[in-house]
């Protein structure tokens, strides 16, 4: 079974056993949470009730994704500057849909 679940302002094709990165959730490594924005499920090519269905994951880590560089120029003013920004994300692992 399979569910359509929305969290961080992203949505995300989840099964059970799926390991996924998604924007920052509160809990520590090894804590159980539920994705309760559920926008749509099925199975088998077959749809059914997204309001009756619940997804569990476990938190795998709390960490930050690749660095991204962020760099400002001005033509012929020698106005170099360059910053990095490394957002924080959690790794979930589904355990269940239900």
């Amino acid at each position: 079974m399979f569910a359509i679940v929305r969290t961080g302002g992203k949505q995300y094709r989840v099964a059970a056993g799926d390991k996924i990165a998604v924007e920052k959730l509160a809990g520590e490594a090894g804590e159980t949470i539920t994705l309760g924005d559920v926008l749509l499920a099925g199975k088998d090519g077959e749809l059914a009730d997204a309001s009756a269905i619940t997804v569990s994951a476990e938190i795998i880590a709390q960490a930050k994704s690749e660095k991204v560089v962020v760099f400002k120029k001005r033509r012929r003013h020698n106005y170099r500057r360059k910053n990095g920004h490394r957002q924080q994300m959690t790794l979930l692992r589904i355990v269940s849909v239900a």
